[in-house]
C-alpha cells in the first residue's frame, strides 16, 4: 500500500521567514505565490537592524525568478533604479595592466562535437585569431556601451537571438519591491527584533520565536535569513561552519555610493588591488562601488584610501564597513530550519552570486518541500545539493586569484603560490592538458566561463584537442574570420545601453530621492 501524506503526515500550515531584505523577501515572496494563501506565511524584520543597502549586481539566472513571480521586466528595472548587465570587465588580474570580460552566453559556435574554442586555440597556433572576447557579443557590445534585450523577430541562428543578460539594482529597493508583491499574496509582515528562539525538547526542532515586544511568533518551518547574525541556523541550532579564508583570505568590504557620471556601463567592473579588489556597479541614479580586502593584508584605512581615490565621482556618504568570513554552514536545513543568504554562507560578490544562492536555495526548498516532521531524507539531499554547488562556485572565485602573475603584494604571492584544493587543481589540469573543461552536474558556471577566465587570466592550454585536426586549417581560419566578423556586425545593430532604458524602462523622475 502506498501511503499518501495525507494518510502519514502532518502537511506544513505555517512558515516564518525571520529576517527581510533580499533574502528574506524573496522567500516570501516565493512562498506565497507558489502555495497561495493555502500555507500561512510572515515575515518578521526590524527596521532597526536595517539592511546592508548597496548595489546589487546578479547573474542571468534571476530572469527565470522574475517569471516565476510573473514579475513585468520594465516594471521591475524601474522600480530598482536597475540596469541591464553583460558580464563583468575584470582589470589588472593576471597582470597589473591587463582586462578581459567574463561575459555571459556563448562563445562563437560550436562545431560537431567541440566548442568553438578549441577551433581558436588552433587558430593561434596558426598565428591567427583576435583575442578570444572578440568572438562573444556580451564581450563585444559591453565596451561599447551596447545593449538589448533579444528581438522577437531575430533569426534563430543569430547571435541577437541569444542575447544573455541580467540586471544591476539597488537592494532596498529591490527588497521594497519583493515585500509590495509579497503582502499583495498574503504575507504577514511583523516588525519586531529577535530576543530568543525557543525549541521544542523532544525533537530540537525551533517551536517560537520571541520577539522584544514579548510576541511569540510559532510556525511549522523557518527560513533563516538573519544575515551573518544566523540567529536560529548559528546560534540556537549550533550548526558549525566551514571556514574557507585560507583560499579566499578576503574579510572585509567597504561599500559607497557616488554620483553617476556619464552614461551607465551594461557590465560590472572588477578592478584587483594591492590585498584584493574594488567593484563598480552602475544604476540609473548613481554607481555603487565597494572594496573587498584582507585585513591580513592591509589597514583599513588603507583600504578606505584605495576606494575613495578611485571613484567616478563624489562619494553621497561616508563608506558602510562590513566584516566576514568566506565559507558556509555545514547543513543549510536543519530540523525545521532552513538558512538563506548570508545566514547559510558568504561567497564574496567577486561574481556575483549572492542573489543567485538565495535563489537556489528557495528553488531547491520547493522541490523538496517537507511535511511539518522534515524527513531526513530530504534535508541531507538539500544539504548534499547546496554542498556542491557552493563548492564549486567557492573554486571558481578561488580561480580569479590563484592564477595570477602578480607580484607586486604579499597578498597576490601568497594566492599565486598557496595549495588549491583539489577539484580546482583537476579542473586546471585538465584546461592546461589540451583546453578541456567538464561541467560537472548542475554547477552553476559553465564552460564558457571557465574558459573565459583562465584565457584572461593567462592559462593557456598545451595544445588543442586531436580531433580539431579533422578540420583542415584554412577551413579552421575561415570559421574562426567569420565568427568575428558575424558578432561584429550584429553588434552594431545595437543600441546604446541608456538609449534602451530611456526607451524600456527608465525609473520616474525623482524617485531616487525618495529611497
Amino acid at each position: 500500500m502506498v501511503m499518501t501524506q495525507q494518510q502519514g503526515a502532518r502537511a506544513i500550515r505555517s512558515v516564518a521567514v525571520i529576517g527581510g531584505g533580499s533574502a528574506g523577501w524573496m522567500a516570501a515572496a516565493a512562498l506565497s505565490k507558489m502555495f497561495g494563501r493555502t500555507i500561512r506565511v510572515v515575515l518578521v524584520e526590524s527596521e532597526e537592524i536595517g539592511l546592508i543597502g548597496v548595489g546589487e549586481a546578479t547573474v542571468p539566472h534571476l530572469s527565470a525568478f522574475n517569471r516565476l513571480l510573473e514579475i513585468d521586466e520594465g516594471e521591475f528595472v524601474r522600480q530598482t533604479q536597475g540596469s541591464f548587465k553583460l558580464g563583468i570587465q575584470f582589470n589588472d588580474w593576471g597582470q597589473i595592466g591587463d582586462s578581459y570580460i567574463h561575459g555571459f552566453g556563448t562563445i562563437g559556435r560550436d562545431l560537431g562535437m567541440l566548442p568553438f574554442h578549441q577551433y581558436w586555440l588552433k587558430a593561434r597556433t596558426a598565428g591567427r585569431g583576435a583575442d578570444i572576447g572578440r568572438y562573444s557579443l556580451n564581450t563585444v557590445a559591453a565596451p561599447l556601451g551596447k545593449f538589448m534585450v533579444p528581438p522577437r523577430d531575430a533569426p534563430p541562428n543569430s547571435p541577437l537571438a541569444e542575447i544573455a543578460y541580467a540586471y544591476h539594482f539597488d537592494a532596498v529597493l529591490y527588497a521594497r519591491f519583493l515585500r509590495a508583491r509579497a503582502e499583495a499574496q498574503g504575507v504577514k509582515r511583523i516588525e519586531g527584533k529577535v530576543v530568543a528562539v525557543e525549541r521544542e525538547a523532544s525533537r530540537g526542532f525551533v517551536d517560537h520565536v520571541r520577539l522584544e515586544s514579548g510576541e511569540q511568533v510559532q510556525a511549522d518551518l523557518f527560513l533563516d535569513c538573519t544575515g551573518f547574525r544566523a540567529l536560529l541556523i548559528g546560534d540556537a541550532l549550533q550548526v558549525g561552519f566551514d571556514d574557507w579564508t585560507r583560499w579566499l583570505p578576503c574579510d572585509r568590504a567597504l561599500a559607497v555610493p557616488c554620483e553617476k557620471v556619464g552614461p551607465p556601463t551594461p557590465y560590472t567592473r572588477a578592478t584587483a588591488r594591492e590585498a584584493g579588489w574594488q567593484w563598480r556597479i552602475p544604476l540609473q541614479h548613481r554607481t555603487g562601488n565597494g572594496h573587498v580586502y584582507s585585513s591580513a593584508f592591509t589597514s583599513d584605512d588603507r583600504a578606505a584610501d584605495i576606494l575613495l581615490s578611485n571613484l567616478d565621482g563624489p562619494a553621497q556618504a561616508d563608506p558602510k564597513s562590513l566584516r566576514f568570513t568566506s565559507g558556509k554552514r555545514r547543513k543549510l536545513w536543519d530540523r525545521n530550519v532552513v538558512a538563506l543568504g548570508l545566514a547559510g554562507g558568504f561567497l564574496e560578490p567577486l561574481e556575483s552570486t549572492a542573489i543567485y544562492l538565495i535563489q537556489a536555495g528557495i528553488n531547491r526548498l520547493m522541490q523538496l518541500f517537507p511535511d511539518a516532521d522534515c524527513d531526513p531524507a530530504l534535508q541531507a539531499a538539500y544539504n548534499d545539493q547546496s554542498a556542491f554547488e557552493y563548492e564549486r562556485i567557492r573554486d571558481f572565485l578561488i580561480l580569479h586569484y590563484h592564477v595570477t602573475q602578480r607580484t607586486d603584494s604579499d597578498f597576490w604571492n601568497y594566492l599565486r603560490t598557496m595549495a588549491v584544493p583539489d577539484t580546482l587543481r583537476h579542473t586546471i589540469d585538465l584546461f592546461v592538458a589540451n583546453g578541456q573543461f567538464f561541467r560537472n552536474g548542475t554547477e552553476m558556471f559553465g564552460l564558457t566561463s571557465w574558459v573565459q577566465v583562465m584565457l584572461g587570466q593567462g592559462l593557456y592550454p598545451q595544445r588543442y584537442h586531436p580531433a580539431v585536426d579533422w578540420v583542415a586549417t584554412p577551413d579552421c581560419l575561415a570559421l574562426v574570420d567569420h565568427v568575428e566578423k558575424v558578432v561584429a556586425s550584429n553588434v552594431g545593430l545595437m543600441p546604446a545601453h541608456e538609449q534602451f532604458i530611456a526607451r524600456c524602462c527608465a525609473a520616474p523622475a525623482g524617485s531616487a530621492m525618495r529611497r
